[in-house]
């Protein structure tokens, strides 16, 4: 075995500094008080108000940052007129405040050295760092090609260095938002209905009679709009039904909640489908215009019957009847919601096709109450060059996953490692925005291919665990300190919204824009650069669209009128589906011409072994996954995660709540930190649970470290989606140790 080139490394050469300051969260359900534009009016009028939209999660809610005349961020509040919050900012949002002002942010760059024969950081000029940076881009170039240096991104950052990689003459990008995330269901429905789901997804929950979550943690994962939305629909007395082995928050607002066994979705799908069809209360109007494979579908799932598959799911037959009939009295104003984390079990495409054709029975797709069609504003491309053409890329990395659209994380990691077959060699590596550390399943993978880099570099905000790998460390300011691209997300009406600086940047960090536009100038790409600030292409792209940055930064959200056709399906109209038919492919010749499943078939997956849980992760409605544990405010509102078990098991294992206990997965890998005991009815006796993003193990994340258990640690063994590369997490098992194992027992 060799010894590990890149040992991981403490930040240390930070200083300390800012302020704290507090905000305050909004109840998940129903009434409450909240920050709107109109409460403004309680804030001083000697504070400055700026446009921007939020970084904290991928939702981008259009806002308000109120600043005094210390450079200081007082306040963050919802913008009124934006479609992503309608003027109300979710915790996560409010938080931002807490990002700006975290005294443990990084403050300088950093390049790895050695000192006295030990591996450390020191501080570094911007001048400097960039130069070395910049020496790196050539080298590997020269001796490699440009495709050898790859890039893992994240939010606004990733777009300004995917811009930089591709004038360099890389397309060796992916992010985790793709495989480990939303990949699958893009691809099931893509299939389905010839359209991604994209964010935020075109769900009409406002108007909607039934909402069907399978898996889906609305309420906990954060997506602002949806979340009001489905509070109005409880308050419209709809109907909604949540699959979910773990009594989550929108389990508690249901009425019905069916605790399924874990693994089991699609035989539960193809029990509803067997239902709806044989008692013909599908939409049939609808199916016999716009669908293709009816009667394929209704041979496939004959046998599919409710008994069937409560030997499965352990959902009794007449609850899978119930809820069938539910659906079908609400549809075509019902959703079986796509989900947004569907990287589970390896035939993630095929769950999600599932979903994807129960919509399609039930004549909701269009349809008022089910999905609307989608509508964006193309903002105006700033001139530069045409990019080079690598000799290889992503889909090059990925060409075993047929409709893979995107670059795989896992996938390019693995290029980082040295052997006769790979044809692809990553030799450099940028993250960006992302701490895949936490997002990257199979650590020991990820530390393999880190060590046998020649370069990485981080660019972050935060001392988060990846840095601690990097041999430059480049901090960037928040999405309050900077200019960036211009917000234009599919939605009900098209609208857009800009970010300009509230406050200069704090310490010596920068934005993404400034360091992808400092390295390109320092490696020969200035006619990709054309600007000497962000502002001139903002500037430049508003006046394109008839608008302007005086104008957007008096309003911050301009909303526009739909241009491309109604928000639903007009009655009897003549549509046509962008799929290869022309029409919604419950059957889909597609997967078939490539060797696969053409509709969807349970396959029975590995169950834990005696004395084992399987092991669920979530979201924290105040937390965005590794991201915000070390935020001062945010922190405040949720320190740690728990691990929730049923009361069987704390009787079986003699478990109190509160006990603090370590788990060991079945590949024999031990959490390096404890996590508290929460038994409660609300989850399956075969499972555990616990929310994402904690267990940090970097010291200067002073807040964070040693909170809890990071669960990515536990997820060692993945099963890859064949369809387009998706990373499934939910396979792995944990046994739950009740004495510390790192401690030396006395003999």
């Amino acid at each position: 075995m060799t010894t590990s080139r890149r040992k991981f490394i403490k930040i240390s050469a930070l200083g300390l500094g800012g302020a704290f300051a507090s905000t305050s969260a909004f109840n998940l359900f129903g009434n409450t008080s909240y920050l709107s534009e109109k409460t403004a009016q309680s804030i001083s009028k000697n504070l400055k108000k700026s446009a921007t939209y939020c970084e904290v999660c991928f939702w981008k809610c259009a806002a308000w940052a109120y600043s005094d005349e210390n450079n200081t961020i007082k306040k963050i509040i919802g913008n009124d007129n934006d479609p992503h919050c309608y003027g109300r900012l979710c915790p996560r949002g409010t938080g931002g405040v807490g990002m700006y002002a975290d005294e443990d942010r990084l403050k300088t760059p950093l390049i790895r050295t050695t000192i006295n024969g030990e591996e450390t950081f020191r501080e570094a000029s911007w001048d400097e760092a960039l130069d070395l940076i910049a020496s790196k881009f050539k080298n590997i170039k020269e001796k490699y090609g440009a495709e050898s240096f790859a890039l893992l991104k994240h939010g606004s950052p990733g777009k300004h260095l995917e811009h930089l990689f591709k004038a360099y003459g890389s397309d060796t990008i992916a992010e985790p938002a793709y495989a480990q995330c939303r990949g699958a269901r893009e691809a099931g429905f893509n299939l389905t209905f010839g359209s991604w789901i994209g964010s935020p997804e075109p769900t009409d929950i406002r108007d909607t009679k039934c909402l069907v979550l399978i898996g889906s943690h609305i309420g906990e994962n954060m997506h602002n709009s949806q979340v009001q939305e489905m509070s109005d629909a409880i308050d419209n007395k709809a109907t909604i039904i949540t699959v979910d082995p773990r009594l989550s928050t929108a389990a508690s607002k249901s009425k019905y909640w069916l605790a399924i066994k874990p693994a089991t979705d699609i035989a539960l799908m193809l029990a509803w489908m067997n239902v709806i069809i044989n008692e013909e209360i599908y939409d049939k109007a609808y199916v016999e215009k716009y669908t293709t494979g009816f009667e394929e579908l209704k041979k496939h799932v004959a046998n599919f019957t409710p008994e069937w598959a409560y030997g499965i799911t352990t959902i009794q037959p007449a609850e899978i009847r119930k809820t069938a009939r539910e659906m079908a009295h609400a549809a075509p104003a019902v959703i079986i919601h796509p989900g947004r984390h569907v990287s589970w079990y390896g035939d993630d495409t095929q769950r999600a096709r599932a979903m994807a054709i129960l919509n399609g029975l039930l004549g909701s797709w269009g349809r008022r109450g089910g999905f609307y069609f989608k509508e964006k504003v193309s903002i105006p491309k700033y001139p530069h060059p045409k990019y080079p053409h690598p000799k290889w890329d992503w889909s090059d990395i990925g060409e075993k996953f047929p409709l893979a659209q995107m670059g795989i994380t896992t996938e390019v990691i693995k290029c980082a490692i040295p052997s006769k077959d790979n044809k692809y060699p990553v030799k450099a590596l940028m993250v960006a925005g992302t701490n895949i550390t936490k997002s990257i399943p199979n650590k020991k993978l990820l530390e393999e291919a880190m060590n046998e880099l020649e370069f990485m570099v981080v660019l972050d905000t935060m001392p988060m665990d990846v840095t601690g790998y990097a041999d430059v460390v480049l901090p960037e300011c928040t999405y309050l300190e900077r200019y960036d691209g211009i917000r234009s997300a599919t939605n009900r009406e098209p609208s857009i919204a800009v970010r300009v600086p509230a406050v200069k940047p704090k310490y010596d960090s920068k934005p993404g824009w400034w360091v992808a536009k400092q390295i390109g100038d320092r490696i020969g790409l200035s006619d990709y650069f054309r600007y000497s600030n962000y502002k001139e292409v903002i500037e430049w792209q508003l006046q394109k669209m008839g608008t302007s940055l005086d104008e957007m930064k008096k309003i911050g959200v301009k909303n526009f009128p739909r241009t491309s056709r109604p928000l639903y399906l007009e009655e009897n109209e003549n549509y046509e589906f962008p799929t290869e038919s022309g029409k919604i492919e419950l059957y889909s010749k597609e997967l078939e011409n490539l060797g696969f499943d053409a509709m969807p078939v349970y396959t029975k997956h590995p169950e834990p072994p005696q004395g084992f849980y399987r092991l669920n992760y979530g979201r924290a409605p105040m937390h965005t996954f590794s991201r915000t544990a070390n935020n001062p405010n945010l922190n405040g509102l949720k320190s740690e995660n728990n691990l929730w078990v049923n009361p069987k098991v704390a009787r079986i294992i003699g478990l109190k709540k509160g006990q603090s206990v370590w788990l060991k997965n079945q590949d024999g890998v031990t959490s390096t930190f404890s996590i508290k005991v929460r038994v409660t009815e609300r989850i399956r006796w075969d499972s555990v649970y616990m929310v994402h993003g904690f267990g940090h193990d970097n010291k200067k994340l002073t807040r964070a470290f040693g909170k809890g258990i990071n669960d990515t640690q536990m997820i060692t063994k993945t099963m890859d989606d064949p369809i387009m590369g998706g990373t499934g997490m939910r396979g792995n098992f944990v046994t739950i140790l009740t004495k510390n194992p790192y401690k030396k027992q006395a003999i």
